[in-house]
């Protein structure tokens, strides 16, 4: 089994050998080279040409931003940025890190194993299958302009891993104050999920918001699950709108929240009033409750592999007969807006 190189760029000495110690016990992982600032880490990538790069956003000589902003057009390479709870994180995605992992307290001694043994090695492995050239191509090409839609009792499903900030944010540009609501479930850790829902609603002509348990959902809006413990279901209020659900919950498919289970409740309480859309990411996560959904009436959407920065939860949907059309990202808005105009 060929090992995947590893690039560590850290500041801190401590933690930094504490990343390679326990990364080289993976059987699948060999750190290459360390560096604690973005000069030595441009030395070693033209000396080691390592497969995956983690990275610090603060960092002494040059923020990690900065120096993405530098590397990729010359010598693109999978990042995985390793974040404080700072919405930094997403200007590193949106200048090309394929993913990131919140940086653990020195003194939570439970929270620095997981992400040590855990979290870490799993970013690096997804991180070094991804596809840079689809994240590009997908950005670049035009939005279309969408068309007026019904908004009546429709929802929008949307389930997202790796590479999936950057994907929604592009779909969610396109969307129109006349869509239904939506309702979405995107991989990412506690703390961040609020940022990320602040950064969208600055950014799009929609009210997007992290979700609360009880929330109603509404044309116009967008409820982004909370990361951390808990997962989001679809349910009725006791006036027959739509709410959503936010209980804790053990991982599904190893992840909480879990598309899966969104995409479940959408399935049993929506029916054919749906529309499910999978995107980018690693694993099965909601393959099996988007085909759950498409035969419940509702009408399902995959991202293709041409522009997925992983090609696995709609790889997977569409292998089980989940995905009813699969589109390239610039073009799943058109084809969402064709389907809820016949709704």
């Amino acid at each position: 089994m060929r090992q995947i190189r590893v690039l560590v760029v850290e500041d801190s000495l401590v933690f930094r050998e504490l990343m390679v110690q326990n990364l080289n016990k993976d059987p699948a992982i060999t750190v290459v080279a360390t560096a604690k600032d973005p000069f030595e880490a441009r030395e070693a990538i033209l000396k080691h040409k390592p497969d995956v790069m983690t990275l610090d956003i603060e960092m002494p000589k040059m923020n990690g931003i900065d120096f993405l902003k530098m590397l990729m057009p010359k010598n693109p390479i999978p990042v995985v940025m390793i974040s404080s709870l700072s919405d930094k994180v997403f200007d590193a995605l949106n200048a090309g890190a394929v993913d990131f992992v919140a940086k653990p307290q020195a003194a939570d001694k439970e929270q620095l194993a997981e992400f040590i043994q855990n979290e870490l090695p799993v970013k690096i492995k997804v991180a070094s299958i991804a596809k840079l050239g689809n994240r590009r191509r997908a950005m670049i090409e035009p939005l279309i302009q969408p068309i007026k839609a019904d908004n009546r009792d429709v929802v929008v499903a949307i389930g997202a891993s790796t590479g999936g900030t950057e994907a929604i944010a592009t779909l969610l540009k396109a969307f129109g104050p006349d869509i239904p609501g939506v309702v979405i479930v995107q991989h990412m850790p506690k703390g961040f999920t609020e940022m990320y829902a602040s950064r969208l609603n600055r950014q799009c002509g929609l009210v997007v918001k992290e979700a609360c348990h009880g929330d109603k959902v509404l044309p116009g809006q967008v409820l982004i699950a909370p990361g951390g413990d808990a997962h989001m279901s679809l349910v009725r209020g006791s006036d027959g709108s739509y709410q959503v659900a936010v209980r804790k919950g053990e991982k599904v498919n190893g992840h909480c929240p879990s598309v899966e289970v969104l995409f479940d409740s959408v399935a049993e309480v929506a029916k054919d009033k749906a529309v499910g859309i999978i995107l980018t990411g690693m694993g099965g996560d909601g393959a099996q409750g988007l085909l759950k959904m498409r035969k419940a009436g509702a009408r399902t959407i995959g991202q293709d592999g041409s522009t997925c920065v992983v090609y696995g939860m709609p790889k997977v949907a569409y292998d089980l007969g989940a995905v009813e059309y699969q589109e390239k990202l610039s073009d799943i808005t058109k084809r969402l807006y064709q389907i809820l105009s016949k709704m």
